[in-house]
């Protein structure tokens, strides 16, 4: 049973919006948003005075003065005075949280148009600013010093899958290669050079440990940037094809690591279930996989979390080349986080948008030969909020 078959209504994507990733010293938060969004509405076909519903993906967290951004939308045109804006937060999952708010308006049948956007401007914030504003999204250490950050965390998972599994460096190097090489296809990526397998498993002066086992290829980087789509219950008649929502899922974990086991991602895992079958598709029946990269063993271990892979085995899929964009199940053919940037409240609608352009046959040079449907996985935290999408060509 289908979204559609179960709910009875249809949530299209009609339009999109995304610019660059990066270091943007010319853009505020304001100027983002009003371009993706305005962007959005026009690929729609979309009038600002047809818009039901905005919801506004942002982590934020100090990082930009200005806390309450929910209306910022509202400066790409008077016509949007009065429609009803939500900032949405959860952490580095505030796109995707964005998406399945606004999903949820149209299912209840309180909109039948949503602009949806995510954005964020963190690069002209000093290092320990952001770093305190990401620590913020971890139980332990929310309003402690750490010298290596959400990095250090990651690390701690890379060190356990060691332990269970083996050496890790090596596989991390490949991922690392494999998302550098795919974001050169890519014209909204922040790091646009394929760096090659040697140069990303090696410690050098230009790749250094960030915190071990971690080198600096295996961090995403800090960005700026924005992305919006709107979604509708029917074709509005723009510029693509429009990209029907099959299903959806989200799964909170709990916050104290202790709670967790460090390397199931279970949330992931129950997130993915639930959409995959709210779609009613297998592995099998998914063309593409845009998945959560911030660090590269984030892409090994949900790799396992979501079935392509046995427990340990993640690093078969890079061997076999299954998981490259020439592979049996493509994964992260933006780039993903690790080479198109990651501004943390725009990274899942963004994420959403390139495997829409995907779908509809619009992503340029990052189009697959054959692409029909796609899922999509985005996690704030160490895999404490996991979503979910499963998008397909209509």
């Amino acid at each position: 049973m289908s979204l559609r078959d179960a709910f009875g209504t249809d949530v299209l994507v009609t339009g999109w919006g995304h610019t660059r990733f990066g270091r943007l010293d010319d853009e505020s938060l304001e100027s983002l948003v009003v371009s993706a969004a305005s962007e959005a509405l026009e690929c729609a076909g979309v009038e600002p005075g047809q818009v039901d519903e905005v919801v506004l993906g942002t982590f934020n967290s100090g990082m930009w003065p200005l806390g309450f951004a929910s209306s910022l939308a509202l400066q790409v045109s008077d016509d949007l005075a009065n429609v009803p804006a939500t900032r949405v937060e959860n952490a580095c999952a505030s796109g995707s949280a964005a998406v399945q708010q606004g999903v949820k308006s149209i299912l209840a049948g309180t909109a039948r148009t949503v602009l949806v956007i995510g954005a964020e401007k963190m690069t002209h914030a000093p290092a320990d600013v952001v770093g305190a504003a990401l620590l913020g999204a971890d139980y332990e250490l929310a309003g402690r010093a750490s010298t290596t950050g959400f990095a250090g965390l990651f690390a701690d998972v890379a060190r356990h899958y060691e332990k269970l599994h083996g050496p890790v460096v090596d596989t991390l190097g490949s991922i690392a290669a494999k998302n550098h090489r795919n974001g050169v296809l890519n014209p909204y990526a922040q790091l646009r050079k394929d760096l090659g397998e040697d140069f990303c498993r090696t410690v050098s002066d230009r790749n250094p440990v960030v915190a071990d086992p971690l080198r600096r290829t295996d961090c995403s980087p800090v960005s700026d940037g924005a992305a919006a789509l709107v979604l509708s219950t029917r074709p509005t008649g723009g510029r693509v094809d429009p990209v029907r929502l099959a299903g959806f899922g989200h799964a909170n974990d709990f916050l104290p690591a202790g709670k967790r086991d460090p390397l199931a991602f279970a949330g992931t895992t129950a997130a993915w279930e639930r959409a995959l079958a709210m779609a009613d598709v297998d592995v099998a029946g998914l063309d593409l996989v845009e998945l959560h990269d911030c660090f590269t063993i984030a892409e090994l271990v949900v790799y396992e979390a979501i079935g392509l892979a046995a427990r340990g085995e993640g690093h078969r899929l890079l061997e076999a080349g299954a998981v490259h964009r020439d592979g049996r199940l493509p994964v992260n053919v933006s780039g993903g986080l690790k080479a198109k940037g990651h501004p943390v409240g725009a990274t899942g609608v963004s994420q959403h948008v390139l495997a829409a352009m995907q779908l509809s046959g619009t992503a340029g040079d990052m189009q697959l030969p054959t692409a029909r449907r796609a899922a999509i996985h985005n996690m704030g935290g160490l895999a404490v909020a996991n979503y979910v999408s499963v998008l397909e060509s209509v």
